[in-house]
């Protein structure tokens, strides 16, 4: 599941065998029993007496004008997700556990037709009023109704919120199968109804919201850095969900407006920890005496994680990207291998799913359950889908190549465009061209061969490149023909598929289906993830969808690895263990 914040984690439930409501218990796991029992003291992957001190300095491109990351307005600053607690937590060792965090026990019937959260007596916000089942209420209708996109998508389906009693708050469903829906209600963050009612929930400001977290905000120079500090009375410190958790006296972003400046300050010093995300980089800029001798770490670790979607992805609401012939040519302009070769000295994978790296991701061809639940839609799909595999085009040499950008000629042809004087023109005379908008300049050199390639073709593409404001507002209202976006995935992927894929999400202002699709048969498959009643019928129901997606040729897919490759000072101690499904960085580190 993909939301906004460090706060907000992918939940599932525990399977439940009577059809009565089970009792109160203090975690949900979607499979078998959970790994820590009720009178568990701390995860295994963390270090319970790890010290409390030092300032963890992290970098940040681009700026922030908002503490608010609840709305669609304004770019909210880094770590501002540390101010605001959650109803429960997920465990990172173990692939779908769950435990109370503002909610000290969480109960549900094996139907899921309801869940209760009975909030811990002892949970208050910084200014030491008690996190109250009213705050829980308001919180949620204030999502619902003013806040992201994703909110609205996430709750659509409760029919009824109401108070129990003074600590217990009961969500109720309307009819239907969302097995997730109890989960998604869990990750809620809590905020305090009475300094939104005064402060405004929907502005972008400045003001530091009340919180409940482990970290308060201490330090703004908007657009150029914000610091936390960790709350020394923080009333959650000592649960077994937060021990050896948020080791860091202080976090501190700074912000930077140019990627290349970003790097140098590393090597420089003036920031710890670096997600390396620049083959060429990773490659080369680390061949420096501070590595050599040890003062930096240079690290890949490798994680089972799903590994989502990364690509040119096409704004389908465009006339000029609404023929799947189209889109398909444009996929075969586009040279991987020697991308990958050339600037990326050779240590990327191809992306031939929307869900790498996992169990998730759809190989040959349909059949059994799969095939069952694509034959009611054989009429709209692509007829190669049910008898071939799909496989993106291979460019290993330059004669590959010319095959390659030969038959894209050809379906461009077959849809209507004709090279005239050297431009790809339709039947209106009107040239084949369109802009590629992103907001790193890095990308520029991804960009340049591919839009050679469509040269070659006719087609007239050109890239901009803009600051992350600008970006964030188009984006915001799908005003691109293309970008290079990514989709993350979990390893349960669930209502959140709703927002990335189906067309009622489409329009949305500031929404999760960046592409427009709006296909139903994308719709039907959706629900079928949704209402999945166990673990296998989930995958087959992903595998559907990740065909269906693939095959409609909505994205031209990049590249992945299946590890994190990270540079840091050599500063930090961390647990001898780490979380299966997670870096560790920086919650379960401290400084030495």
């Amino acid at each position: 599941m993909r939301l906004v914040g460090w706060w907000l984690f992918s939940l599932l439930l525990l399977n439940v065998s009577p059809s009565f409501a089970q009792s109160f218990t203090h975690g949900l796991s979607m499979h078998g029993d959970l790994k820590y029992p009720a009178s568990f003291k701390n995860f295994a992957y963390v270090n319970p007496d790890a010290p409390k001190r030092g300032e963890l300095v992290q970098a940040n491109l681009g700026t922030y004008d908002s503490l608010n990351p609840f709305i669609v307005r304004g770019v909210p600053a880094a770590g501002v997700g540390l101010l605001f607690d959650t109803l429960m937590v997920q465990s990172q060792d173990e692939p779908f556990s769950a435990y109370g965090l503002l909610a000290e026990a969480v109960r549900t019937d094996a139907a899921r037709t309801f869940v209760e959260f009975r909030l811990r007596a002892e949970a208050k916000f910084h200014d030491g009023s008690p996190v109250r089942v009213e705050d829980v209420l308001w919180t949620f209708k204030t999502l619902r109704d003013q806040g992201r996109p994703s909110y609205r998508s996430y709750y659509a389906n409760v029919e009824k919120a109401s108070k129990v009693d003074e600590r217990t708050v009961r969500f109720d469903f309307k009819p239907g199968v969302n097995r997730e829906l109890p989960l998604i209600l869990g990750q809620m963050p809590v905020l305090s109804e009475a300094f939104y009612q005064v402060a405004g929930f929907d502005k972008v400001s400045l003001e530091t919201p009340l919180g409940s977290g482990p970290y308060r905000v201490v330090g703004l120079q908007p657009g150029r850095s914000i610091t936390l500090e960790r709350a020394e009375d923080y009333w959650g410190k000592d649960l077994p969900v937060n021990k050896g958790l948020y080791n860091f006296a202080k976090i501190r972003f700074d912000y930077y407006r140019d990627s290349s400046v970003v790097l140098e300050a590393f090597k420089a010093g003036q920031y710890d920890f670096r997600i390396e995300n620049i083959a060429k980089n990773w490659a080369t800029a680390y061949d420096i005496p501070a590595v050599k001798s040890g003062k930096i770490i240079k690290e890949e670790i490798k994680h089972s994680n799903v590994v989502g979607m990364q690509g040119f992805f096409f704004n389908l609401r465009k006339p000029l990207f609404s023929d799947i012939k189209v889109r398909e040519a444009l996929n075969l302009a586009f040279d991987f291998e020697t991308a990958n070769r050339t600037l990326f000295y050779g240590i990327y994978t191809r992306s031939h799913s929307y869900f790498n790296n996992s169990e998730l991701a759809v190989k040959g061809i349909p059949e059994g359950e799969e095939l069952k639940l694509l034959e009611p839609f054989r009429d709209q799909l692509p007829r190669d889908l049910f008898s071939q595999s799909f496989r993106l085009p291979e460019s290993k040499s330059a004669s590959q190549l010319r095959l390659n950008l030969k038959r894209a000629a050809d379906l461009l042809s077959a849809a209507g465009w004709t090279v005239k004087d050297g431009a790809l023109k339709n039947a209106k005379d009107e040239p084949f061209a369109f802009e590629i908008l992103v907001e790193d300049p890095t990308f520029e050199r991804v960009t340049a061969p591919f839009i050679q390639n469509l040269e070659r073709l006719g087609i007239k593409a050109t890239v901009r490149t803009i600051d992350a404001v600008q970006y964030q507002g188009r984006m915001d209202k799908y005003e691109f023909d293309m970008i290079i976006g990514t989709f993350g995935q979990s390893i349960s992927p669930g209502n959140e598929q709703r927002s990335y894929w189906t067309s009622k999400e489409a329009d949305v202002v500031g929404g999760n289906n960046i592409l427009g699709v709006k296909n139903p048969v994308v719709d039907a498959l959706v629900e079928k993830i949704v209402a999945a009643p166990d673990r296998k019928s989930l995958v087959t129901a992903v595998h559907a969808l990740d065909r269906v997606l693939l095959w409609n040729h909505y994205v031209i897919p990049h590249w992945h690895t299946s590890g994190w490759r990270v540079v840091y000072w050599d500063k930090f101690g961390k647990p001898t263990t780490r979380p299966e499904y997670g870096m560790g960085f920086p919650d379960t580190w401290w400084m030495k």
